[in-house]
């Protein structure tokens, strides 16, 4: 029988439904229902290969992938039900040197997170995982408290959980539907009848994008083919054997009764069901694809000749879950109000117990305890959400599993998806682009003579010295990059100072005209947004913030918002460039009409006429030079790149990318937000108070800011290091001081103009105040100062000049 009502729906039971089922139980919230089309374990669970790891690049979410392990080990003695969970460890072969240099950098990470990573000689790694070959082995990692389980029985065990504190599940009951009024879901429809309810939550898998569809919510969430094989059973293999992964040969090994299953990430797996996925599709495996297979067939039995004796017990063929990023899908859809996400686990067995616990935070707190925007639904654009676009980027990424983790690299597939006016002028001039949120920026430009690709690197990669001859151009001369790619929203209405005053650290009550770079905070004082508005009127703000955020800030400031105030997003109508460096107003009084003499001052707004061209100027910099943000109608966008190259040709003027951007940011002590600044932290962490104007009256997160004040500040600070030797930086790497692990840093570069390795992050409050520290960079220990302030021009006389 269908019970007529619920607070909360999860739609799908398979582990991650199960888990999140489980958790909200735990917290005390029992009146849900869970509702399979099939029976639990049927989507992707009952096939997945079951290993459990927990690191990741992502503190948080390698916390959250923590809290999975420390579920398991537990749930079986709780529950009853046996779920087979090994904790055995896990191993990477490095079969070159590139991948003992990556797993370097890994240790180092784990170590930052406070993981026990060991790193390994070839014969250690062969006494954990005896059939294997030393053949072209450099070494090994092991982390001890990996493991693997089995995913149907820990599916059980958590739905048996949840069952126990009074959860329902409903079997057999496919979703047809959503009842929706005010972007709130009010019911949903099956093919048993309604349910009404307050919360929904997608936790389809391989189906999320189309129950998404049903309810107007872009989730790019669906599906690739995976395969691997159970050999015959292997005589004298060890008790105990951990996980084994060998990256640089595409495979991974876990124990299976008697014999040990066999897979891996090939760089040519179909997806699956580009026109949507069949109906019935129960329990169902895909043919054996024994073709594609042989390339990991070849490596296995390199790796470990027994593979290759031995027989094939079966060959499993399924399609497993996948995002457009290759990263989960979580969090609350902007879409609706009361709709919540969590599909597209690609390791969904590793994550179940960790994301169930998130997500129930998330839904009954609004946001999880740690932030996690690198899972965030909010992440997406349109583009997507395409099935032009996801399929085949998913391909890409389902490939890149297992090769190189590169510091730096770019994706190749479904580009130029979207582009600024320049591309085309900028590609003629060697731009070598990058893809952020779809839209092709240029990263860096090629000389002549110097071919335009990028060659990633452990060591100082092929674009270095050419990213440095365009930063020591934005220090000495003028240059130009093109930032048309940054979200912009114009808010308008009765009453939109008054909603912006109370979203804004800043005071945004100033003349029109005005250009305000501002925070804007959570309850807890969390930083939401990092971001730049610029006064149109008395009831009149152009917001701009960074290329992949606007959906995000924009929407937390939208829900913010009374109804009288109205928003529209005008990312495409307006092209940017930033025209920067110590001559650059000299070029620009040559092409305006207008006076940009010194009375043009840093943090205003003028309207320009450049050549033809009508442009809204700010001054403002992100480079900590005297610089103008053009904002420039699309249309117009071309002719005044043109003219300001012809003004700029005595001067020396030249186009420049966003790595030597990042480089003269972290020169000044610019912080990004997602790196530096996130929820997580304050601006009373980040060392932003300057930007604090209390005078102005209450704002979102000023309680919480004056309860950290009164308590003797925040717990931790964000400081900036220099290092003693010359070393690529890209953050991640290790803060210590005495030996003793102080925390993770959040950016990395190089400094050109001072000529050493800068990086960012933040340490205990109490260990913020010393001067010497270490910097651990790929297992080695680098001694580095901390700096009071920014590193160059730290009064800002040179921007504000």
């Amino acid at each position: 029988m269908l019970p007529q009502s619920a607070r909360i729906v999860i739609v799908g039971g398979g582990i991650i439904g199960c888990s999140i089922a489980y958790h909200l139980a735990k917290a005390g919230v029992t009146d849900v229902i869970v509702l399979e089309q099939f029976q639990l374990t049927h989507g992707a669970t009952w096939h997945a290969a079951g290993v459990v790891g927990q690191l990741r690049n992502s503190q948080n979410v390698t916390r959250m992938l923590r809290r999975s392990v420390a579920l398991y080990a537990t749930l079986e003695a709780e529950t009853g039900q046996a779920i087979d969970f090994k904790q055995v460890g896990s191993l990477r072969i490095a079969s070159s040197k590139d991948r003992m240099k990556e797993f370097r950098r890994s240790a180092t990470t784990a170590r930052s997170f406070g993981m026990e990573m060991e790193i390994l000689t070839p014969k250690e790694a062969q006494d954990l995982f005896p059939i294997m070959s030393l053949d072209g082995v450099e070494g090994a990692t092991f982390i001890a408290s990996d493991g693997y389980v089995d995913p149907a029985s820990l599916c059980q065990a958590l739905a048996a959980g949840a069952r126990a504190r009074g959860v329902k599940f409903v079997q057999g009951c496919e979703v047809t539907g959503f009842g929706i009024e005010n972007r709130r879901v009010t019911s949903v429809q099956t093919d048993q009848g309604e349910i009404l309810c307050e919360t929904v939550v997608n936790c389809g898998g391989m189906w999320g994008h189309e129950i998404g569809r049903l309810m107007g919510s872009r989730i790019p969430a669906f599906a690739v083919e995976h395969q691997y094989l159970i050999t015959d059973p292997i005589p004298d293999l060890p008790k105990g054997m951990p996980t084994v992964r060998d990256p640089d040969l595409l495979l991974y090994w876990k124990p299976e009764t008697r014999g040990i299953v066999v897979g891996g990430y090939e760089p040519d797996t179909p997806a699956f069901a580009r026109n949507g996925i069949p109906r019935g599709w129960d329990m169902r495996l895909l043919p054996d694809n024994f073709e594609r297979f042989e390339q990991l067939a070849v490596n296995a039995a390199h790796r470990t000749p027994i593979v290759g004796q031995v027989g094939v017990r079966q060959m499993i063929n399924g399609a497993i879950p996948i995002s457009a990023d290759g990263d989960f899908v979580m969090g609350k859809v902007p879409e609706l109000e009361n709709v919540f996400v969590s599909a597209g686990f690609v390791y969904g067995i590793a994550a179940a117990g960790g994301a169930g616990s998130v997500m129930a935070e998330w839904i009954l707190e609004g946001r999880p305890a740690n932030h996690l925007w690198p899972l965030d639904v909010r992440r997406f654009s349109f583009h997507h959400n395409t099935r032009h676009f996801m399929y085949d980027r998913a391909v890409e990424i389902y490939a890149h599993h297992y090769k190189m983790k590169w510091p730096v690299e770019e994706l190749e597939s479904v580009r130029r998806i979207r582009t600024s006016p320049l591309y085309p002028l900028l590609k003629e001039k060697g731009a070598v682009f990058g893809s952020r949120a779809g839209w092709e920026r240029p990263n860096w430009f090629a000389p002549p003579g110097v071919e335009p690709v990028d060659k990633p690197s452990f060591d100082w990669p092929n674009w270095h010295e050419h990213v440095g001859a365009e930063h020591r151009a934005v220090r000495e001369g003028v240059a130009m990059i093109d930032l048309s790619s940054f979200a912009k929203m114009e808010v308008m209405g009765p009453g939109t100072l008054a909603a912006l005053q109370r979203l804004s650290v800043a005071n945004v009550d100033r003349p029109a005209g005005s250009v305000i770079y501002t925070q804007m905070l959570n309850e807890r004082g969390g930083i939401e947004a990092d971001l730049t508005l610029c006064r149109l009127g008395p009831e009149h703000f152009y917001i701009v913030t960074g290329t992949a955020f606007g959906g995000h800030d924009f929407g937390w400031i939208r829900q913010h918002l009374p109804e009288t105030v109205h928003t529209i997003d005008v990312t495409s109508g307006w092209a940017v460039i930033n025209l920067c460096g110590p001559l650059s107003r000299e070029v620009l009084a040559e092409v305006c009409e207008e006076d940009v003499g010194p009375g043009f001052r840093h943090g205003q707004m003028r309207a320009l006429t450049l050549g033809a061209a009508p442009v809204r100027a700010m001054r403002v910099s992100f480079t900590g030079e005297l610089g103008y943000e053009l904002h420039i109608p699309t249309e117009y966008a071309a002719h005044a790149w043109r003219v300001l190259c012809e003004a700029g040709a005595k001067h020396g003027i030249r186009d420049i990318g966003y790595r030597s951007l990042n480089s003269l940011r972290m020169e000044k002590g610019f912080i990004i937000w997602s790196g530096d600044v996130s929820p997580d932290y304050t601006p009373l962490h980040a060392g932003l108070d300057r930007l604090i104007a209390w005078k102005k009256g209450d704002f979102i997160g000023r309680a919480a800011l004056e309860r950290i004040r009164a308590e003797g500040g925040p717990d931790r600070r964000l400081c900036t290091f220099v290092l003693e030797e010359k070393v690529p930086v890209y953050g991640g790497e290790c803060i210590l001081r005495g030996g003793k692990v102080l925390g993770v840093t959040t950016s990395g570069d190089f400094g050109h103009t001072i000529g050493k390795s800068i990086v960012f992050g933040y340490v205990p409050a109490a260990e913020a105040g010393h001067q010497d520290y270490e910097i651990e960079v790929y297992g080695k220990s680098i001694r580095a100062q901390r700096a009071e302030g920014p590193l160059y021009d730290p009064e800002g006389l040179r921007m504000r000049g």
